[in-house]
């Protein structure tokens, strides 16, 4: 057997309990087992692999010292949780990781009774898994909720929201930080790194338990001598390690801790099970840990397409459209000296590399906090700058309330590039971009582009810059623009191709231009003439397209999102107001969240492929 001759250890091991049997020993070879599937997968399949290099002794230890899932255990985003899916069941189906059909590359309770929750996004683990550990005590049991968040997350508000208010219970909740960049200030000397592993023994909590009772029982003095001791305690440890900042929250604080020594990380897992109350346990890892190019450059390995092993290099193409964005803003920006960019934490993800290097001065990260992000961008246009935040349409999802009251409502003329807009594919259902035009459609003031072209995205940007006013959004998709791209736009708000005097009409905007064109010349072929109408901007809709279709026969409209208060919707909506009579057919996304799947099988499986566009206008 394949499995049991190369993944000997691996092969083995479908659960956590058959994972407590191996030695020392064997737990070593384990993890580089590991290491080697991760990366014969990802570079199959493509994927996150730097951070679920990092994590794999972190997730050894993790589950040789919980009882998973009595235990919950709460992945924050997920991306790193390939490691956790090998070890609870999911050797066997780990090659169709990300493929359709397969397992997810994030965590999901319905893959697995060990996913505690459907996890892509950053900030929420601290939050469910005191929730979990509230009820636990409820309950009245003694199992444990425990939250592996990393230090990119760590900077997420919602963090700190959870956290206040969870270190005032006495709750079995268990923070696990994961710190691959030093985003911490690191202890000071060889006196905090030996304490540090000293404080993560259970033999010095069983102590520490002792001392503090027999000193509570000595007459009159004990519990002042006790409370006396504990303040020198906090003093020198504040002095050692700088700061108590997650004590003072109220979390009792472990570590630093070797994040690739699986003894030192169970240790300090088991000691944190000993602690009455709330625990953060601090765990420095390598991210990319294993494989030369993802430790030399982690950034580029974080998500990734299909890649060669031996070289690195990924099997993509050149271009896209994050990057003719980019390429655009930066011929803006050196001739205007207002515009800014700003991501949250994205700034490979969203194409902007080439914006920092170029303007640093001009360039703002703020981290995974896109909430913070829109805000400081209405401050950045009060004060005169043109803003423009790039954010993935699934995280913009995160930021809609500071849209409203930030944004619209103050009349501060911001930009949010909406990357990632449509089906996303292989990502599944945490990042499908298909709720973004009802969320902000519906924002009083606001004007949203879908521009299909590379042409088209950067005259979007322009009028953006120096046309409109207030909230102005621009979305395009994941991905590049057809090599064979025969169309050039020319006009403001929308193009009609085909026969103007054709009785039949497809509406849609974006890259399904690409597909309603291919239907346009099959059905031309069958002899059946039709007109496109190519929406450049799609709120708010110019109304002289809105007249130019009132005596049209039939409209369809298609549209790659959720047809729930989509552009379709509104469309649809204003060509009964003008009287239309012909017939109106709307085809999208109907209400529901959208599984991991190639962008092109999505695109057939909701009808919005070139063959089904012509097969649904040929047969009404």
């Amino acid at each position: 057997m394949e499995n049991l001759g190369k993944y000997r250890f691996l092969g083995r091991v479908n659960s956590p309990a058959e994972l407590r049997k191996l030695s020392d020993d064997e737990l070593d070879i384990l993890c580089s087992e590991i290491r080697s599937k991760l990366i014969e997968t990802v570079s199959a399949n493509g994927g996150h692999l730097a951070s679920n290099l990092g994590t794999v002794e972190l997730t050894v230890a993790l589950h040789r010292s919980f009882n998973a899932p009595e235990d919950t255990i709460v992945w924050d985003v997920g991306h790193q949780a390939y490691t956790h899916k090998l070890l609870t069941g999911r050797f066997e189906s780990f090659d169709t990781l990300r493929r359709e059909g397969g397992i997810s590359g994030f965590v999901r309770p319905d893959e697995s009774i060990y996913d505690s929750f459907y996890e892509g996004h950053a900030g929420t683990s601290v939050s469910q898994a005191a929730g979990v550990a509230a009820v636990n005590r409820i309950k009245g049991n003694q199992n444990y909720a425990v939250a592996v968040i990393g230090d990119g997350s760590f900077g997420n508000g919602m963090v700190y929201e959870a956290m206040n208010v969870a270190g005032a219970e006495k709750n079995r909740l268990i923070v696990i930080l994961n710190d691959n960049e030093m985003s911490i200030d690191e202890n000071v000397g060889s006196m905090a790194k030996k304490l540090a592993r000293i404080r993560a023994k259970p033999e010095y909590y069983r102590f520490k338990a002792k001392t503090e009772k027999a000193l509570n029982h000595i007459p009159f003095i004990g519990r002042y001598l006790a409370s006396f001791l504990f303040r020198i305690k906090s003093t020198l440890k504040t002095i050692i390690y700088k700061s108590s900042f997650f004590e003072d929250m109220g979390f009792r604080y472990i570590g630093p801790i070797d994040g690739h020594d699986i003894q030192a990380l169970s240790e300090a897992m088991n000691s944190a099970k000993m602690v009455n109350g709330p625990t953060l346990i601090h765990v420095n890892t390598i991210k990319g840990k294993g494989y030369d190019f993802a430790e030399n450059s982690p950034e580029m390995y974080h998500g990734v397409s299909r890649f060669d092993i031996d070289t690195g290099a990924e099997n993509s193409g050149d271009g896209n459209y994050s990057s003719q964005f980019c390429k655009a803003l930066c011929e803006f920006a050196e001739k205007d000296k207002r515009i800014c960019a700003v991501t949250a934490a994205m700034t490979i993800g969203t194409g902007l590399q080439d914006f920092f290097k170029e303007y640093p001065e001009r360039s703002f990260d703020v981290g995974i906090a896109e909430e913070h992000a829109v805000t400081f961008c209405s401050g950045l246009a009060k004060s005169g700058m043109i803003p423009v935040f790039a954010v993935y349409s699934t995280f913009l999802q995160r930021c809609v309330d500071q849209l409203i009251h930030d944004g619209a409502l103050q009349r501060q003329k911001m930009i949010i590039a909406v990357d990632r807009a449509g089906f996303v594919g292989e990502d599944g259902e945490t990042h499908q971009g298909l709720l973004d035009i009802p969320l902000t459609g519906c924002i009083p003031g606001a004007t949203i582009y879908s521009p299909a072209t590379y042409d088209g995205l950067s005259r979007c940007l322009y009028r953006a810059l120096y046309k409109d006013e207030g909230l102005i959004i621009i979305r395009y998709p994941r991905g590049s623009q057809p090599e064979d791209n025969r169309f050039e736009p020319n006009g403001e708000d929308y193009d009609i191709i085909g026969d103007e005097n054709a009785d039949i009409a497809l509406v849609t905007f974006g890259r399904l231009f690409f597909e309603a064109y291919k239907a346009m010349e099959i059905l031309s072929g069958k002899g059946i003439k039709i007109k496109i109408i190519k929406l450049l901007r799609i709120k708010p809709i110019n109304p002289e397209i809105i007249t130019s279709l009132k005596d049209t026969k039939k409209v369809f409209f298609f549209e790659e999102g959720e047809i729930t208060g989509g552009a379709g919707e509104r469309f649809g909506s204003a060509l009964c107001e003008s009287g239309f009579t012909g017939e109106y057919r709307l085809t999208g996304v109907k209400n529901e969240f959208v599984p991991h799947a190639p962008v092109e099988r999505l695109l057939k499986e909701y009808k919005l492929d070139a063959n089904s566009m012509a097969e649904m206008i040929e047969n009404e």
